[in-house]
């Protein structure tokens, strides 16, 4: 039985790459690991990040998790969704209704996998490093426990 993803980082997966297509408009990573002690995820782009720019992703993605938004879903047609999303990461099985991730109105997408009810319950992100290789950005990242998790 394949192990499902932490909830935690696999909605702060989906609130970086949101901050990712808005910041430079990248698209959402084509690959990532999601686990709970460390994840990271994989971006077409043409740089390597600056000190700068990565102090300026963390803070933006630990906005939206501050913000404690709901994290709620909804179902369309797969002939929907696939005029609305980039459904290529879907598998095939998934063939009638599709389940829309909505981070409020920050993110949705299509995604299968369990997620936080709200983003307060995410914890503080933090970047641990990037690399960048002939057009590929690799961004890792942790999470420190949440503010719930620390009382």
């Amino acid at each position: 039985m394949k192990r499902q993803p932490d909830l935690r980082m696999h909605s702060a997966e989906h609130i970086l790459n949101q901050t990712m297509v808005r910041m430079y408009d990248c698209g959402r990573c084509f690959t990532a690991h999601i686990d709970r002690k460390k994840s990271k995820c994989d971006y077409h782009f043409d740089h390597a990040l600056t000190d700068e720019e990565i102090s300026d992703i963390q803070s933006r993605v630990n906005r939206v998790i501050d913000a404690d938004m709901p994290v709620t879903e909804s179902f369309v047609s797969r002939d929907t969704a696939e005029k609305s999303y980039n459904t290529e990461k879907l598998p095939n099985a998934v063939k009638k209704d599709i389940r829309i991730v909505h981070i409020s109105d920050y993110d949705a997408c299509p995604c299968i996998g369990k997620h936080v009810s709200h983003t307060g319950e995410i914890g503080v992100f933090r970047i641990t490093t990037t690399s960048y290789t002939d057009g590929q950005l690799r961004i890792r990242f942790k999470l420190a426990p949440s503010s719930a998790d620390r009382k």
